[in-house]
């Protein structure tokens, strides 16, 4: 019976040593595959590795990748601006454009004469982009539009870093991208002439 007893507690530690082996095999193997998962806090934070933007393809797994991914978000933010820049500068092209067409049809017809020693009345023109040109406004709209937005999902991740290089590229984008000569005719008042800057959308409305 002794014999029995003892071949009874033995077969019982087996056990337990199995068992405990298994368990803490498993909460190794589950520590390291938590390890590799994406970080993801909507609060402030400061993470490099591991952490994830977008989708899970955009996984920080090294310094050297986190950098490159704030150095990205730097040249996004400066393309934003760009686009702006753009879609400006087209649209005061097909104007100038309309322009010129409206002046050559004009040097075509005789010179209106002064009557009663007076200038006649500026003649209004109005002007209407045609389809193409619509649809190239368009097309730079919904472009920038969808830079600005990811821009606005890239800053929802609260990541600091990102949130800096979101204002490092504003700044150098405003600063490379519209930094243009502006035309201010004497003789007239700022009223009369007009504002020629124009405020551009904000990152989240695009």
């Amino acid at each position: 019976m002794s014999g029995m007893g003892s071949m009874g507690s033995m077969t019982m530690s087996t056990a337990t040593g199995t068992a405990a082996a298994a368990s803490a095999t498993s909460t190794a193997m589950s520590s390291m595959s938590m390890g590799g998962k994406c970080k993801i806090n909507m609060l402030w934070n400061w993470y490099t590795i591991d952490a994830c933007f977008l989708s899970s393809s955009w996984h920080i797994t090294s310094k050297g990748m986190f950098a490159a991914s704030c150095i990205g978000v730097v040249f996004l933010v400066i393309s934003l601006e760009l686009l702006r820049r753009v879609s400006k500068e087209y649209d005061m092209a097909i104007l100038r454009q309309f322009q010129r067409s409206v002046v050559t049809q004009d040097a075509t017809k005789d010179q209106t004469t002064l009557v009663g020693g007076c200038r006649p009345a500026p003649r209004v023109v109005v002007f209407r982009p045609s389809p193409i040109q619509q649809l190239i406004r368009a097309v730079l709209h919904a472009v920038t539009f969808g830079v600005a937005y990811i821009i606005m999902l890239l800053a929802m991740y609260y990541n600091g870093y990102i949130i800096i290089c979101i204002f490092i590229g504003a700044g150098l984008g405003k600063f490379i991208c519209d930094w243009a000569p502006q035309k201010i005719p004497l003789g007239t008042s700022f009223e009369q002439q007009g504002d020629s800057v124009e405020e551009g959308p904000t990152v989240c409305c695009g």
